[in-house]
């Protein structure tokens, strides 16, 4: 099956995306990067950038789905408001161009890339670079983030790629390789 997922990894000071093209037995990499949002001094204008930006980002990609980081759980109650208000206002932007869009838990993202949900970035991001085979891992890793949403999604929708197994079926291939 033919498509071009968008993952995103929302933020109120970088927010990163990530763009793939699954193709019958080929896996691409269209680009990803970081929307920096630092610079503007409120919240409102913040989140007026991520909606500008994300339907920049789905006019000129054309996705033909979109899946989003879901907020984590944090102690300070007002850092939880704010990225689910930036969450809200880029899942207003993909839903306002008609995009199916899927929300993803951060461990689920993890765990289908790495096969460990309590990966660190850094491991998600080394599994990326191999997989992609870029050659420079980013100093903000909230794009290589933003990119594991998108392949979560890909790997949910059970969309086969020849030469790439579920962690289930390696496991089941490979008994001999589990440690206990």
């Amino acid at each position: 099956m033919d498509k071009i997922i968008l993952g995103m990894d929302p933020g109120t000071n970088l927010m990163g995306y990530g763009i793939i093209h699954s193709r019958k037995n080929k896996l691409d990499l269209i680009q990803y990067g970081i929307i920096h949002l630092k610079k503007y001094e409120t919240h409102e204008l913040k989140l007026k950038k991520i909606f500008d930006r994300v339907l920049s980002i789905i006019d000129e990609f054309n996705p033909d789905e979109v899946a989003i980081e879901a907020p984590f759980y944090g102690k300070n109650v007002q850092s939880m408001l704010k990225l689910g208000r930036a969450q809200g206002v880029a899942m207003a932007a993909v839903l306002y161009r008609n995009v199916p869009i899927k929300e993803y838990a951060p461990k689920k993202v993890k765990q289908s890339v790495t096969g460990n949900g309590n990966a660190s970035k850094e491991q998600v991001a080394r599994m990326l670079q191999n997989l992609f085979r870029f050659k420079d891992i980013p100093k903000m890793l909230d794009a290589t983030d933003a990119l594991a949403v998108a392949l979560c999604h890909l790997y949910q929708d059970k969309v086969s790629i020849p030469g790439k197994k579920s962690w289930k079926s390696f496991l089941s291939d490979n008994p001999d390789r589990i440690i206990n």
